[in-house]
């Protein structure tokens, strides 16, 4: 090994001092070869009780995975640090990835080991389109903001959810930490993020807004109402703040999101808000994105996403390339129209936006995604009207977004609109907290069905314009307990369970029994299976039965030994 480090370190001080005597380094991320398997990592993690085991037991295994994988990389970029040729290296898990400074003639031979599948530019972008901004005149009048209202959110206060015992990270521009309606919501980071998160694209512990969008996003998810207007989806869920923009120019690099990420899973984030993503992204920044997503899912963790507001300009950014990346990443279950043109899933819960009359928003980013152009995972295949070849059908559900009131960050008691699929996406992610405060046990693959399964439907179909529909929170919640159901009421029976090679499930009237593994992606649908099915050549772990009959709905657990 010792050998090999000073071979390459050789090379690139030939190439430094070929050169004059200062080369500038541009910053890269350097993807190494050997990746995780998330869906090896979910069924493995499966057979642990808790959500919280099965999370711990999949972040250990990526950092595990991690440190060895890189220890000889590392190795050599330490010692080029110390000659001045690499700086600020940042090695990260959630992927298996290095980030750095290095000069061009550093990067040109590295590109040749075989450790690494690919090193490329980490290029700063806006990773959000300034949303038109009109300031609301506080008359401390209390009320519940209208976007609430429409999908029935008081309505699941009343019963007593409101995201008690839930902690959401927000990716974002900050959070004005000082604002009436965020106090008593924040994540305790300790002594060692005392202000509640951290500032990625500042290196810093101070991830207070200087741009707005995230106060406001913020205030959509846990605003309390304490200046007059519950803005809030779920006001006592806590907050982990984590920043990833610079200041008011609101410019960012994808590899901050992916960071933030693995800092949320790290420190016990049961939902992820990122309504942020780059349009047109290449192939390189896709893979780490998806890669990213997709450990996130194996871990137990969902994300709302936002699909972008590009609609407008498909001129620049046409189908199947207007969604925003990361919410162009797949679900972790895939819905039936999707089942034609099936690949894998992520943690990935992709938002669109609509009025308050459920008209879609203009700027509302529009589907299908593909993933051909990624060649680590070439799945979701699109053909200009092909009733095979349909692409990733994006969103998966949609949400107000137009003119939606909630937190002004120039002001402590202030009230602003904006509008963008932004500020529909954590009226989602606060509707799977209120969720999660009835059931935390719920998987991303549950959450995404019961969410996409109780939307209100804008569309014969799932489609590229609205998904599954307008979620309505209140039918979400209610529906968390729908595999209580009693089994005696549903005359269904499940054997042998444990099994070690086949199952039959005897069921009156059954319409469709579907197989679910427990990263959410379909095994086997059966359509119409009768009275009585045997089910067989499944691999080893732990399955989810979705078993549609006459007289309802019930899900069961299953373990193949």
């Amino acid at each position: 090994m010792k050998k090999a480090l000073l071979t390459v370190f050789a090379l690139c001080l030939g190439l430094f001092s070929f050169g004059n005597t200062f080369q500038e380094q541009i910053k890269v991320n350097i993807l190494l070869t050997e990746q995780s398997d998330p869906v090896a990592l979910s069924r493995a993690a499966s057979w642990l009780p808790t959500r919280q085991e099965r999370r711990t037991y999949v972040v250990d295994a990526l950092k595990r995975q991690a440190e060895a994988s890189q220890q000889e990389l590392m190795g050599l970029l330490r010692e080029l640090e110390q000659h001045g040729l690499v700086s600020e290296i940042q090695p990260l898990w959630i992927v298996n990835s290095i980030r750095c400074y290095a000069t061009q003639e550093v990067i040109l031979s590295l590109k040749g080991r075989s450790d690494i599948q690919t090193i490329y530019p980490c290029k700063e972008l806006h990773g959000l389109f300034d949303d038109e901004t009109t300031l609301v005149a506080c008359d401390n009048r209390r009320e519940i903001a209208e976007n609430l209202l429409k999908v029935n959110v008081d309505k699941v206060w009343e019963l007593g959810y409101t995201g008690q015992g839930v902690l959401i990270a927000i990716i974002d521009t900050g959070v004005s930490l000082t604002h009436s309606d965020l106090q008593g919501r924040f994540w305790d980071g300790g002594a060692e993020y005392p202000n509640h998160g951290y500032d990625f694209y500042s290196h810093d512990n101070d991830p207070s807004d200087t741009h707005g969008h995230g106060t406001h996003v913020a205030g959509t998810l846990v605003g309390t109402g304490a200046s007059g207007t519950q803005t809030g989806v779920a006001p006592n869920a806590e907050l982990m703040v984590l920043k990833v923009f610079h200041g008011e120019d609101n410019l960012t690099e994808p590899t901050l999101w992916v960071e933030a990420m693995q800092f949320a899973l790290e420190h016990g984030a049961d939902v992820l808000n990122m309504s942020l993503g780059q349009p047109l992204p290449d192939a390189d920044v896709k893979l780490m994105s998806r890669q990213a997503c997709d450990n996130t899912l194996a871990a137990g963790v969902v994300a709302a996403v936002c699909a972008g507001n590009t609609r407008q300009i498909q001129m620049l950014a046409p189908v199947p390339y207007n969604i925003w990346s990361p919410g162009d990443c797949p679900p972790p279950q895939l819905h039936e129209d999707q089942m034609v043109n099936a690949g894998g899933t992520s943690c990935v819960i992709c938002v669109g936006a609509v009025d308050n009359n459920d008209a879609l928003g203009g700027f509302s980013s529009e589907g299908p995604s593909t993933w051909t152009d990624v060649s680590f995972y070439n799945d979701y295949p699109y053909v200009s009207n092909s009733s095979t070849s349909i692409g990733l059908i994006r969103p998966d559900v949609c949400a107000p977004g137009v003119n939606v009131k909630s937190l002004d960050y120039t002001n402590d008691s202030g009230y602003c609109l904006k509008s963008g699929t932004s500020m529909a996406t954590p009226l989602v992610a606060g509707t799977i907290a209120l969720m999660l405060s009835k059931d935390p046990e719920l998987t991303p693959a549950q959450i995404d069905e019961i969410l996409e399964r109780t939307s209100i439907p804008l569309s014969e179909h799932k489609s590229n314009d609205f998904g599954s529909g307008r979620i309505d929170a209140l039918a979400a919640v209610n529906a968390v307990d729908y595999d209580d159901i009693e089994e005696t009421s549903l005359e269904v029976n499940v054997f042998p369970n444990p099994t070690y090679d086949h199952l039959t499930i005897v069921g009156e009237e059954m319409r469709q029994v579907s197989v679910f593994s427990m990263d959410g992606k379909l095994a086997k649908i059966v359509e119409n299976p009768g009275n009585t099915l045997r089910i067989d050549g499944l691999d080893n772990g732990v399955y989810m039965l979705k078993i549609d009959t006459q007289k309802g709905l019930i899900t069961k657990k299953i373990v193949i030994l």
